[in-house]
């Protein structure tokens, strides 16, 4: 992992003109095929989600529990605290009450009191026809505003089409629709539901929803890494 490369001010700042910011390079080949090749270790998750019984597309995901894979809970803890300095400057500019400890335990402990201790980190697979419909990945009253998923796959080598798509809704205007492009190993963060949206009266909510198109052949994995944990 290439975490202490990540250049966070640029991040900060993507994130300010656009719903994403894309971290290239994060994963090697070797950790994204061993973070994948996880997925069909049944001890090392909580439970499976078959996306077409939900309606909420068609592929499935898996969530990890406690104790999360060590790549899994490095990645998770590391990223939790540069993100959670953006957190606290987002809520600072919104007007929100709500500040975010400097550590992702500190961050679990509150989420546990809020009966929220289920871990949220998940692994996702598509096969060919498999999709994601837009959404938002909120399980309680507690939810850190960044998510990050990382590309385990090659596009255009272990897949086709799969591309990962964010919308963002602003208000009295019609939605944006965004093709985030990434690679192998690249890491992806995004809003969780909302994000700071300069406006003439300061900065306003802009929504943002995230899904995945139509993958057209072979197979596509992904990593989620969630922060607030689920009830």
């Amino acid at each position: 992992m290439r975490i202490e490369c990540i250049d966070w001010s640029g991040a900060e700042a993507a994130l300010a003109a656009q719903p994403y910011a894309l971290l290239p390079g994060v994963l090697a080949p070797g950790e994204c095929e061993a973070l994948a090749a996880l997925y069909d270790d049944d001890g090392l998750f909580r439970s499976r989600v078959v996306m077409e019984r939900h309606r909420f597309g068609s592929g499935e995901y898996r969530y990890f529990k406690d104790p999360l894979p060590r790549a899994v809970a490095a990645l998770r803890t590391a990223l939790y605290v540069p993100l959670a300095r953006i957190a606290n400057r987002w809520a600072e500019a919104l007007r929100l009450d709500q500040r975010f400890p400097a550590t992702l335990e500190a961050f679990r402990l509150h989420c546990a009191s809020a009966g929220q201790s289920e871990p949220t980190p998940l692994l996702l697979r598509y096969e060919a026809g498999g999709y994601n419909c837009l959404h938002q990945d909120v399980y309680g009253p507690v939810a850190f505003p960044l998510q990050v998923v990382a590309f385990l796959s090659r596009p255009g080598h272990d897949h086709t089409g799969g591309e990962f798509l964010l919308v963002e809704q602003r208000p009295r205007a019609q939605s944006v629709a965004t093709v985030v492009p990434g690679g192998q190993g690249d890491l992806v963060v995004f809003p969780n539901r909302f994000r700071p949206v300069p406006g003439a009266r300061g900065p306003f909510r802009g929504t943002v929803r995230h899904g995945l198109s139509r993958v057209h052949s072979g197979r596509r994995h992904a990593l989620g890494i969630i922060f607030h944990d689920a009830r």
